[in-house]
């Protein structure tokens, strides 16, 4: 009985001292409803326009999907904590009831500021890689800037949370960055690989679809991921290099190149004519013209084994390796019958000089 008592005068107690409060703040208490309720409506609104504007333009082309894809991420719990915390403050309530609506105020907010962060930078830059029809480097650098961003916002937001929870952050920024060293030094070829594939991105050496050659490799680019560059080899197996090695390599850019310069060897025989050898020149030029080719210079290079070696050069218009083939089977098979229709004998014919003394 007497427990009983207790309890319920402590509870007399409590009814009492909250009716004293509400008569003190009622007229503060009404006006932060009013203010909370009226805020979380403006922001129902602001986040159902913004949801309509990304309905009616999903590609983010216009600067209105973009702030609307911000406005589109309010959450309904930051709403409410913001409405409460606007209530607090109107309301006077005591200091722990206040404290914690504060704290978890704090939390929302911090969060909140970094998803619409986030979805302000990225709305940005989906934009642009719209308008570039996603050929850009911009579109193949998406998956990278999207972890920096998220990473560097959301490592604010944790720091702000935790300044406001009384966490020494200063203390906590030295002990990352002493850690921070330790593991960059321990990954450094794992960060040496993600800058150099920015590099790629942004300087633009080569950009997805592009034919390069490095070392004794050919490929066309396939994919430029955060540690490695992919890439299909012209005999059909895929090419996988690393970003930092890559860049290390001198790299041909076929893609960019306006025409190839190809070389052919071909030999005649020793015995033929002067006046006929005189002619080889200009039978070389109609045999490159016959596939579409630029004649660069056609001249000896070499003599012996019987044969009087020739060095034919000439400009390709095609950057296709396989119209390449095609143009320098063309060029060869008119120079052979060119020859032939000459009276001058081929003894060799190939890429490579062949094994002729100098002159």
């Amino acid at each position: 009985m007497i427990e009983a008592r207790l309890a319920a005068k402590t509870i007399g107690m409590g009814v009492d001292r909250f009716s004293s409060w509400f008569d003190a703040n009622r007229d503060g208490l009404m006006t932060g409803l009013v203010v909370g309720i009226v805020l979380v409506a403006i922001m129902l609104v602001l986040r159902a326009l913004g949801q309509r504007a990304v309905r009616r333009d999903p590609l983010g082309l216009g600067w209105r999907s973009v702030f609307g894809r911000v406005l589109a991420k309010t959450s309904i719990a930051f709403m409410i904590l913001a409405a409460a915390d606007v209530v607090s403050t109107y309301a006077e309530l005591p200091h722990k009831p206040a404290r914690l609506i504060d704290i978890l105020f704090v939390i929302a907010f911090a969060i909140q500021g970094a998803v619409w962060g986030q979805e302000l930078i990225l709305g940005v830059i989906g934009r642009r890689v719209a308008e570039e029809n996603g050929s850009g480097p911009l579109a193949s650098a998406m998956a990278i800037i999207r972890v920096l961003v998220s990473v560097t916002l959301f490592a604010i937001a944790g720091i702000l949370i935790l300044d406001n929870l009384g966490v020494n952050v200063t203390a906590l920024v030295a002990g990352l960055g002493i850690g921070g060293i330790a593991i960059g030094l321990a990954a450094q070829g794992i960060f040496s690989d993600l800058f150099a594939a920015l590099a790629i991105l942004f300087d633009k050496p080569f950009k997805k679809g592009d034919t390069i050659r490095y070392d004794n490799s050919t490929g066309t680019v396939e994919r430029i991921g955060l540690k490695t560059t992919r890439l299909r080899s012209v005999t059909g197996e895929q090419l996988v290099m690393a970003n930092t090695k890559l860049l290390e390599r001198e790299i041909h850019n076929l893609a960019v190149a306006k025409s190839r310069r190809m070389t052919l060897y071909f030999a005649v025989a020793s015995n033929t004519a002067g006046d006929k050898l005189a002619k080889v020149p200009d039978l070389a030029a109609a045999a490159a013209e016959t596939a579409g080719c630029k004649l660069v210079r056609c001249a000896a290079n070499g003599v012996g084994g019987g044969a009087v070696g020739f060095e034919l050069v000439y400009d390709d218009r095609s950057i296709d390796n396989n119209r390449n083939a095609e143009n320098r089977s063309a060029v060869l098979l008119a120079l052979i019958e060119r020859l032939r229709a000459a009276k001058i004998e081929i003894v060799r014919a190939s890429d490579v000089p062949p094994p002729l003394a100098p002159f």
